[in-house]
């Protein structure tokens, strides 16, 4: 039986749908209308075809956006207003007691929204990315993959939940707060053995050879005063033809690494700005900042975690309606499943905030390398990667963690020495 949270719940989801809708709809729209003619501002660098390419692209991800936004919601609801939740707990509860009971239940959400997901991904990669002409994983890659990680999450997965479920409850009323440090100390040790322990599983990363590049990386790393503990390449392109450049850990942990495909594509005096604007982020402690957003966003939710699951309404409301079901574990489910319908119209003030990260990098990296280099290696990236030069200015208002290209690059022209 519904109960008022559970019109709340549905009326939350509704409108998310309804928005999610939307603003693809005119995203497709927006880029079809555009679709013959390459805007002005990138006439001389960008063919009428490789402008095509990228507009049929994204309509056809965001097309079987629709359909995996549809999965989405039908898995959201069987789990909960459909009872699925309440049926895992009747079995389960059988079989085990206590935090295995938890696990089993967490693990048992997780492994059916996998499955549910598989196709999916399957046809992302292998029918729309194979199309365009991005992919370069083979199915075998991809099982493999599959199972590193199924592996991984559950070797790291089984003793976090343990002590999560553990610390819930055992530390009484604040136990949110206990959960909160844990989780934070967790994610920052993650951070400094991922680049070392984690990484290599599922890529090779070689040293950078190029001795030029190197040198004039190594010079541009002096300038900023940033230090890594080296320089690398990772084989991106053994999964596909997308190209990027990342840092990663911290402290004595930084590295670099480079796409191999970005290597490719790009000249040194471009990857060299590419990296400018990387340092950026690093200089202006936009990492740090995501990280402690993130750290206090979780302490705001665990806090309203728990004071939801002393109320009866928040699991009858989500469908478990049973009282032997409500259990820490099943409290942590119901939340993080729905969390994201409430919080969905948060989005655009944390796509803001990065926006102006890229922003501020790009200026960064403007003034310690060429502007007129990055943004050579950005439109070769636009390109490379099929990014649309004409968004639906709303929809990336919405959604886009980095500024429209025409914007980025007309900013960047400003900062060009004016012709004598």
């Amino acid at each position: 039986m519904l109960n008022t949270f559970s019109l709340v719940f549905l009326g939350a989801l509704a409108l998310m749908v309804a928005l999610r809708v939307w603003l693809g709809s005119r995203q497709v729209s927006h880029i079809i209308a555009n679709r013959e003619k390459v805007p002005e501002q990138f006439a001389d660098r960008i063919s009428l075809f490789a402008h095509q390419k990228a507009a049929d692209y994204n309509v056809a991800r965001i097309r079987f956006g629709r359909l995996a936004l549809a999965v989405e919601i039908a898995v959201l609801l069987a789990f909960t207003l459909g009872g699925g939740l309440q049926a895992l707990h009747d079995f389960w509860s059988s079989q085990l007691q206590g935090a295995w009971y938890g696990i089993a239940l967490i693990f048992s959400v997780m492994a059916i929204s996998g499955v549910v997901d598989l196709p999916l991904s399957l046809y992302t990669q292998f029918v729309i990315e194979e199309q365009f002409g991005f992919n370069r994983m083979t199915l075998r890659l991809f099982v493999s993959d599959l199972l590193k990680q199924l592996a991984l999450g559950l070797a790291i997965g089984t003793p976090v939940l343990l002590a999560v479920l553990w610390l819930m409850a055992q530390m009484g009323e604040r136990w949110w707060l206990y959960v909160w440090l844990f989780w934070c100390a967790f994610n920052l040790l993650i951070l400094f053995i991922y680049p070392t322990w984690i990484a290599p599983l599922f890529n090779k990363f070689t040293p950078l050879e190029d001795a030029a590049l190197k040198a004039r990386i190594e010079a541009l790393l002096t300038r900023c005063g940033f230090s890594s503990s080296g320089l690398f390449v990772m084989d991106g392109s053994k999964r596909s033809a997308h190209g990027n450049a990342y840092f990663t850990g911290f402290g004595k942990t930084k590295r670099i690494v480079f796409f191999d495909t970005l290597l490719n594509r790009l000249q040194p005096e471009e990857v060299e700005a590419v990296l400018a604007h990387e340092l950026g982020h690093f200089r202006h402690r936009h990492i740090i900042k995501r990280i402690v957003l993130i750290f206090g966003t979780t302490l705001f939710l665990l806090f309203a975690l728990g004071q939801l699951m002393q109320t009866d309404w928040f699991y009858a409301g989500l469908g478990v309606t049973s009282g032997d079901a409500r259990s820490t574990a099943m409290a942590l489910i119901l939340f993080f499943l729905t969390v994201p319908v409430f919080t969905f119209l948060a989005t655009p003030l944390a796509s803001l905030l990065s926006r102006r990260h890229e922003f501020e990098a790009d200026r960064y990296a403007a003034a310690h390398a060429s502007a007129a280099d990055l943004i050579r290696a950005l439109v070769k990236l636009y390109e490379d990667n099929a990014a649309t030069l004409t968004p639906d200015p709303l929809h990336s208002l919405f959604y886009d963690s980095h500024p429209p290209a025409a914007l980025r690059i007309s900013r960047l022209s400003t900062t060009l020495p004016k012709p004598t």
